[in-house]
């Protein structure tokens, strides 16, 4: 397992308040109370989570008097993408062979209840 690093994206998406956060934000700014209000839980809690989303560089904090307003920053995903669409070519393979297999299976099935029947 490889050590976790201060701006880890892999990390900041990894735990289920975050990734809400960030779907959250995808439909736009929101101010921080809001964020909290949505959770039921403390500032403080929503506040870690804020930090290492901006840590990452997801999340993009702008102060408007006495009130933050946090920003979706989607560009950091695209690292996430990358390396998921790398193991596309591995699944598509395996549904290549599971639909082989399955074929197989169902042609012997079926002949058995042919054979059988005439």
């Amino acid at each position: 397992m490889r050590p976790h690093q201060q701006n880890d994206i892999f990390h900041a998406i990894a735990h289920p308040a975050r990734r809400s956060i960030l779907g959250q934000l995808k439909r736009g700014e929101k101010p921080a109370g809001e964020l909290v209000a949505s959770f039921g839980v403390s500032f403080s809690a929503v506040s870690q989570h804020l930090k290492i989303l901006k840590e990452a560089k997801l999340v993009t904090e702008q102060r408007s008097g006495r009130q933050r307003m946090y920003y979706l920053n989607s560009q950091p995903l695209k690292e996430v993408w990358n390396w998921v669409e790398d193991f596309q070519e591995l699944w598509a393979t395996r549904l290549d062979a599971l639909e082989n297999h399955l074929d197989r299976k169902y042609k012997t099935v079926k002949n058995a209840k042919q054979k059988g029947s005439g």
